[in-house]
């Protein structure tokens, strides 16, 4: 009889599933307008010209262009140019 019930080895061997988070796209690659660039837990990267900030802090590409990654004042920014 192979019983876990007084070990309680089940009911706490469950992990949550990974939220995917990262660049999706690289600078230099061309994006048109509603591509997500950039998904993020917090502000990261920040959104520049071209971009867009969403709710839950994913930059989203407003217009059709080249993606560029910028750093000033020691904050990262992504552009769409």
């Amino acid at each position: 009889m192979a019983h876990t019930k007084a070990q309680k080895a089940v009911s706490g061997n469950r992990d949550s599933r990974s939220k995917r988070l990262g660049v999706k796209i690289y600078g230099g690659q061309k994006v048109s307008p509603g591509y997500v660039i950039v998904r993020q837990k917090g502000t990261r990267f920040q959104a520049g010209e071209g971009t867009k900030l969403s709710r839950d802090f994913t930059i989203i590409a407003l217009k059709q262009g080249i993606v560029h990654f910028t750093q000033k004042y020691g904050k990262k920014y992504v552009l769409v140019k």
